[in-house]
């Protein structure tokens, strides 16, 4: 597929200024040929960068200031200043203080997504814990991101060979089958199968549903959520509506068979079910996509990993694979909707 038949405009946030959000960023756009396949536009402030820039001693060329989001220019490394007081970014703790910075730059960039001011939205990590102390009553991003755009979100961790979904997102373990619901199962079946279809252009998704206890609850005896309320969704999709959706699948067995290569993604139940086999075999490649919203976000598939902030030893890659994710995602959505006859504003 031919990128430069169009600039995409991919919104960054800054995420948590003491993390490594800032060093990831710096070392994606420091690669000039990128910058060939899009416009990268920063929710920050120049300052912030060039704190960055010294004490990591990383040289990026073709960075400009600007305040207004119709002043952005291609081929340059657009950093849109959010915050109007001087600010000493060497002298701010990692504490409640420092979690305005990543609440303003998500607020700034989602604004702008939904405005269509810029194409799509790449998040960098935060710490939800000081963001919360500031008033920012999500579990995360995706949880925002579902309040602000239109639509329901689903959070679909992406890899070229696998695609795992999560029923439930940050719960406490404790709280997680009474979330389960039939209806909630199916809701997050279709909104997988639609966005397989209308983001990766799969024709015919094939989907693996995990189950919830051990060995899928060995018909009941160790719990039967699989039989009460995960079976129940998946006949019904697959006997009534045509779905191609199987299981409920034991997930240690089915992540140590490989099996998840037979299909084209997997649901699970809660989040670490779904992360922890992710990680394992996709991290420093994986990249997190909110599915089901009217706008594209996506991000790198790890946190703020403040034991490496600051060193210059941060891996770039996630991050990277979550810029060209959201492009080629924004284009097979553009794509699908344009064969269909769908009106969009994408």
């Amino acid at each position: 597929m031919n990128y430069r038949k169009k600039k995409i405009k991919v919104g960054v946030s800054t995420g948590d200024i003491n993390g490594i959000g800032i060093e990831i960023f710096l070392k994606v756009c420091r690669k000039k040929k990128l910058l060939d396949f899009f416009t990268p536009i920063l929710f920050g402030s120049i300052k912030l960068c060039s704190y960055y820039k010294k004490i990591l001693n990383i040289e990026v060329n073709n960075m400009r200031e600007t305040k207004n989001l119709k002043d952005i220019v291609d081929y340059k490394i657009n950093v849109l200043n959010i915050w109007k007081e001087d600010i000493k970014f060497d002298l701010i703790k990692i504490n409640q203080d420092s979690g305005k910075y990543p609440i303003l730059s998500l607020k700034k960039a989602t604004k702008a997504l939904k405005e269509g001011k810029i194409d799509v939205l790449v998040t960098a990590p935060v710490n939800k814990n000081w963001m919360n102390h500031k008033g920012f009553y999500f579990f995360g991003h995706t949880e925002y991101l579902q309040n602000i755009l239109e639509g329901e979100s689903l959070m679909l961790m992406i890899h070229d060979t696998l695609k795992i979904a999560l029923v439930t997102n940050h719960l406490p373990l404790k709280n997680v089958t009474h979330e389960i619901t039939t209806k909630k199962i199916i809701k997050s079946i279709k909104i997988l199968h639609k966005s397989l279809i209308m983001d990766f252009s799969i024709e015919k998704p094939k989907i693996a549903v995990l189950g919830c206890n051990p060995h899928s609850g060995e018909n009941g005896l160790i719990g039967d959520e699989e039989k009460t309320k995960i079976k129940p969704a998946i006949d019904s999709l697959f006997q009534k509506q045509g779905f191609l959706v199987f299981g409920p699948y034991s997930p240690d067995g089915f992540f140590g068979n490989q099996h998840y290569r037979n299909f084209d993604a997997v649901l699970a139940m809660y989040h670490d079910q779904g992360l922890i086999p992710f990680k394992t075999l996709t991290f420093n490649e994986g990249v997190n996509f909110t599915a089901g919203l009217s706008h594209i976000r996506t991000s790198p598939d790890h946190g703020v990993a403040y034991d490496i902030a600051k060193k210059g030893i941060a891996n770039e890659n996630s991050f990277e694979e979550a810029i060209f994710s959201a492009i080629k995602i924004f284009k097979n959505r553009k794509e699908y909707m344009n064969e269909n006859g769908i009106g969009s504003d994408l």
